[in-house]
């Protein structure tokens, strides 16, 4: 029994300073400290539009109104973009149905927009790894810029102009590549004249 009592009491002891420590203590200290140096990213990188949260820079959202620009398609279920079900179709570049689901994405934006004979890029077709992708290339989103000109009647220029500026550079160079967030650049479209 005393042998017992002496293995016991070290043992709680170590489990007890061990929960606090890395159960209480190390997490209030991340917290803490992505708070104070990163409090954007750490309240979940809202974006605000007059005052309200209108969504998060981190997450996509669903556009299928030809005024606005397109995100990349989502896998997730039941709903597209649904944060709490992050997951990608799954289907390899052999899947039919993977080929099938391409064809009716690019006969809808050649639906949406009949006079654009351009290749459509392949992010605006394909559905990412999370199904959550705010962003699209670059490329995407140029694609897009006569047809949302045409709907909001904007002239193409400055529609094409504003996807200039909202192009994201990576933040270290050789680590990603240049990407357009689609929430911001839609919630951007709203201060061009006519919109």
């Amino acid at each position: 029994m005393n042998d017992k009592q002496t293995l016991l009491r070290p043992l709680l002891v170590t489990f007890t300073a061990l929960s606090v420590l890395i159960g209480v203590a190390y997490p209030l200290a991340v917290t803490g400290a992505a708070q104070v140096l990163f409090p954007e990213q750490a309240a979940g990188s809202l974006v605000h539009k007059d005052g309200k949260p209108v969504g998060s820079a981190l997450i996509g959202q669903s556009f299928s109104d030809p005024k606005h620009f397109w995100g990349r398609p989502s896998a997730t279920g039941p709903m597209p973009y649904n944060a709490a079900a992050s997951s990608g179709s799954n289907q390899g570049p052999l899947n039919p149905a993977l080929a099938d689901a391409v064809k009716v994405r690019i006969e809808a934006l050649r639906a949406a927009d009949p006079g654009n004979a351009a290749p459509v890029p392949i992010d605006l077709v394909t559905a990412s790894a999370s199904g959550l992708d705010p962003h699209i290339t670059p490329a995407a989103a140029r694609y897009q810029a006569a047809r949302v000109a045409r709907f909001r009647g904007l002239p193409t220029e400055a529609v094409a102009a504003l996807v200039e500026r909202h192009v994201e550079s990576p933040w270290l160079p050789l680590i990603g590549e240049p990407h357009v967030n689609v929430l911001r650049l839609n919630l951007a479209l709203k201060a061009l004249r006519g919109s």
